[in-house]
């Protein structure tokens, strides 16, 4: 299958906005063309509950400088914001829904002790993962704030692009090694991008555990990263302790890619395999082709790959 157009992803993080033009075939997707623009200081602070842009101009302007250069005639973006703005769970739902709407109901509904949001400013998104032997239903769920969201939204339009989907990081991330981590029925994703681990837990290829968790201001080797990674590897065995896993993925930075790995490593007792951005996709003639620069397009490109 060809992609219907050549696809945008843009990733917004501390530092400025980062696009990658993708095209080739969904099955073979191809990196055309990345660019880079800063933001100016204080443009940025990323908050489940709080105004996140605090300088709309530098933003709308930071934006533009970065998408003008890919020389793209596509205005439509797929958005990839830090996990840090969102809340990410997995669910599962009694009984079965008819609509979209029914369901985000039911989900509002069993959730209503959770949200951090008042009603009104709460924004649901889910997918469906798989049909329990017992009849429930497995959701992947993201929770955000509308004002938060909205604001991103506006000033995207305002930039003269279209936001055609809206997610996280990690979301991305898995989206892009998806090809890789289907080959596992059972896997664990362990993976450090800029201040946020991620745990992601693979049952017969379907997220079963997930933990999220903003370490600004940590390195990648802190002995704070090896208790959060052994905790949640805890709750882990707590919540399926006949669950026995044997292949662990990583996902780092190139420079410290491995030493992030030994730290991985002596945590969870298994021998990582380190996935890299240049092994899931094909560079273009005008695109690079060596980890340290495709690495900062991870989520970038991952955002890329939901929208064909």
């Amino acid at each position: 299958m060809l992609f219907a157009s050549n696809l945008i992803g843009v990733e917004i993080s501390q530092h400025g906005v980062l696009c990658a033009l993708m095209g080739g075939r969904a099955a073979s997707p191809r990196v055309e063309r990345v660019a880079h623009a800063p933001f100016a200081p204080h443009t940025l602070q990323f908050s489940l509950r709080e105004k996140n842009i605090l300088n709309s101009d530098a933003f709308v302007a930071g934006l533009k400088s970065a998408y003008n250069l890919l020389l793209s005639k596509s205005s439509r973006i797929a958005v990839s914001l830090p996990d840090a703005v969102s809340k990410i769970m997995l669910i599962d739902l009694e009984g079965r829904f008819k609509s979209r709407g029914e369901a985000l109901d039911l989900i509002r509904w069993k959730l209503k002790k959770s949200i951090p949001f008042e009603t009104a400013d709460t924004l649901i998104d889910y997918q469906q993962l798989t049909v329990r032997e017992n009849g429930d239903l497995a959701l992947l769920v993201a929770i955000a704030s509308k004002t938060v969201i909205s604001q991103y939204e506006d000033l995207i339009i305002e930039a003269g692009l279209s936001p055609v989907r809206i997610d996280c990081n990690t979301l991305n991330i898995c989206r892009l090694f998806n090809r890789r981590l289907s080959l596992q029925e059972d896997c664990i994703l362990i993976s450090f991008y800029g201040s946020t681990l991620s745990i992601v837990v693979f049952t017969e290829g379907v997220p079963e555990f997930i933990r999220i968790k903003d370490l600004s201001g940590t390195l990648a080797t802190d002995s704070r990263v090896y208790m959060e990674i052994n905790s949640s590897l805890m709750v882990l065995r707590d919540r399926f302790p006949e669950q026995f896993i044997k292949t662990l993925f990583c996902v780092a930075a190139p420079d410290i890619s491995h030493d992030f790995g030994e730290l991985v490593a002596e945590a969870t007792g298994l021998t990582p395999v380190h996935l890299e951005v240049k092994g899931a996709v094909t560079p273009g003639n005008s695109a690079p082709g060596d980890q340290i620069r495709l690495f900062p397009c991870t989520a970038a490109i991952g955002a890329a790959l939901r929208s064909h």
